[in-house]
């Protein structure tokens, strides 16, 4: 567990720092959702390595979170099918490696180590919703800074292409889809739960 927690750890200083070698800036990646949750998604892992336990929600929220970067990257924005692909972006090797970091490895990492090491039947179902802040806060945080800067991190929230009509359907859809995931993460969790209480 705590081999594995260390690896994450590096993985997320190690994405970040060669994301940054490409053309965006160390502050310029900041305002990045995949960059918030890695960074969270490491303090847990750093925080835990002391022995320092970690109530079950934070655990499960950092985790949600960092396997929602992982799977909106690879079934949306790297996906010519979604809508919202990106297209094919030229990437040097360090940054493409460090792209791979931060929305395979680390997600990977972190729902590895939730199924393996995890104790089972500590999540509630409220927590599903309760997870939701972290996206919505990030949501209002985007939408307040392009109306600054004139950009958007993400084309399914940018206001110039969709409108603030087509970003509320487009959030509305993102955000039934990570509530939906939450609930997928306490089912998992509570029937897991029963099923070992069953076998003893």
């Amino acid at each position: 567990m705590k081999i594995m927690r260390l690896v994450a750890a590096l993985a997320v200083v190690a994405g970040v720092v060669l994301t940054a070698s490409g053309p965006a800036t160390l502050t310029g990646l900041l305002p990045y959702f995949t960059i918030q949750s890695n960074v969270a998604y490491g303090i847990f892992a750093v925080w835990s390595l002391s022995g320092r336990t970690t109530p079950p929600a934070w655990k499960g929220a950092v985790t949600l979170y960092v396997a929602i970067t992982g799977l909106v990257y690879h079934l949306v924005l790297d996906n010519p099918a979604s809508g919202f692909a990106a297209g094919p972006v030229e990437r040097a090797l360090p940054e493409a490696i460090g792209n791979q970091l931060l929305h395979t490895v680390v997600p990977l990492l972190a729902v590895l180590d939730w199924i393996l090491f995890d104790e089972r039947g500590r999540f509630r179902w409220r927590y599903a919703l309760y997870w939701l802040a972290f996206p919505l806060g990030y949501l209002a945080f985007a939408l307040i800074r392009g109306l600054i800067v004139h950009r958007y991190p993400y084309p399914f929230i940018d206001v110039r292409e969709l409108g603030y009509d087509g970003v509320a359907i487009s959030a509305t859809g993102f955000a039934l889809a990570f509530w939906l995931l939450g609930l997928l993460f306490v089912a998992i969790d509570r029937g897991s739960a029963r099923l070992r209480r069953r076998a003893t």
